[in-house]
């Protein structure tokens, strides 16, 4: 799989690999293993597309709503780590070293631009825990598949996207057979 990434970028032809499909039913321990493994490694090999990434279960006999939710906080993660370290002048930051290091608190915690990377680099799960201990006992532990699911029925009771004007909607079905129905999508948000 990375071979073929590989050899576009060496090539300089658009590549497209499939990645992040897990032999495991279910999305649980060996489901994120198996999908995150593949989907750094393809991810990391230069491909321009990555299918498959996210949602599949059993060898690509089943997908999973609740998976698209999960691998999409995985795929986030992954994305920051091909986006790689800026390395600059700037980011190299002396200046900051030397203020907090020897005329500072001696740590960054409180430092503005900490707090303006964190908001650019870190990545932030929508679904996976980042609780303290404590935290998540107190919120009576909650688990990875329960949230992921509550966040499905959150998706699915939402108004349709509306990243597609009506017009457009209507002659995509118009010119294709479509199967899902309007009705199942939620009413349009027209404003």
């Amino acid at each position: 799989m990375a071979a073929c990434g590989q050899m576009g970028r060496f090539y300089d032809l658009p590549t497209g690999i499939a990645a992040g499909m897990a032999d495991a039913k279910l999305p649980d321990a060996q489901s994120g293993y198996e999908k995150a493994y593949t989907n750094v490694l393809a991810g990391h090999s230069g491909a321009n597309l990555i299918y498959e990434a996210a949602g599949m279960q059993a060898s690509l006999l089943g997908c999973c709503l609740e998976s698209y939710v999960i691998d999409n906080d995985m795929l986030g993660a992954i994305n920051r780590t091909i986006r790689g370290i800026e390395i600059t002048e700037e980011s190299l930051s002396v200046e900051t070293i030397r203020d907090v290091c020897l005329d500072g608190p001696s740590h960054f915690l409180g430092h503005n631009q900490t707090m303006a990377l964190m908001q650019r680099d870190y990545v932030y799960p929508e679904v996976g825990d980042r609780l303290s201990p404590k935290e998540w006992n107190e919120k009576d532990r909650p688990d990875l598949l329960e949230v992921a699911r509550v966040k499905v029925a959150q998706i699915l009771s939402s108004p349709r996207p509306t990243h597609l004007s009506l017009e457009t909607d209507q002659e995509i079905r118009d010119r294709f057979p479509v199967r899902l129905r309007e009705q199942t999508m939620g009413d349009a948000d027209t404003s």
